[in-house]
């Protein structure tokens, strides 16, 4: 067997070492026909086979008798995904911050709202109050319980992601709110250079984790 089929798959069949080759080709030639090839690759691919087609499964088969539940955990999950990539930060367990290198992090929190409140479409429907508030009571809630906390519930159609008012998340809606936001990251990437950066950083780390 040879090393390159012993190297960790980072986006279906794509290995590090492949990412390794593509990153040279992005430092060397970063023209935005090799940006959009290496979204689609690495980033799309990876979020399409690990996030969005099991959530699409999910949505097709389900009898709406609680499968909501599993649907927004993984939602939850890949939303510190999508903000970590576009900051180009990656978690390290340690319990003092000042450990951290300078794009490292070790609390989910405030990337969680970042996300929310930050970056269109969801910044029309959260403020960083209400970020906060739904990290609290649907991600943590979901993660660490299995069940949403302080009176959110889990709705399967609508037209907006959330009713923070009610609060009341739609599970459909965020889906195609996220969806909405990772095309437009795809479009901001091909030009962004410090998204381009953010990405290195994040896919560097993947391959060698």
């Amino acid at each position: 067997m040879d090393r390159k089929s012993e190297t960790k798959q980072i986006a279906g069949h794509l290995t590090a070492d492949d990412w390794k080759l593509r990153k040279k080709q992005l430092e060397d030639s970063p023209t935005e026909d090799n940006w959009a090839q290496a979204y689609e690759d690495f980033f799309r691919q990876r979020l399409g086979l690990r996030y969005l087609e099991p959530i699409s499964l999910l949505q097709r088969e389900g009898s709406f008798q609680g499968e909501g539940f599993s649907i927004v955990t993984i939602q939850c999950a890949l939303i510190e995904f999508l903000e970590a990539t576009r900051q180009g930060k990656n978690y390290r367990f340690v319990q003092n911050a000042s450990q951290l290198g300078e794009h490292e992090y070790n609390r989910s929190g405030a990337l969680f709202s970042y996300f929310l409140s930050r970056n269109s479409p969801f910044s029309d429907y959260f403020d960083d109050e209400s970020a906060t508030e739904f990290y609290k009571s649907v991600r943590c809630g979901l993660l660490h319980e299995a069940s949403t906390k302080n009176g959110w519930k889990i709705w399967a159609s609508g037209t907006k992601p959330v009713n923070i008012k009610n609060r009341t998340m739609f599970r459909d809606a965020f889906q195609r709110a996220l969806l909405e936001y990772i095309e437009n990251y795809g479009r901001e990437l091909l030009t962004d250079a410090n998204l381009q950066a953010a990405f290195i950083r994040k896919f560097d780390h993947l391959a060698d984790t």
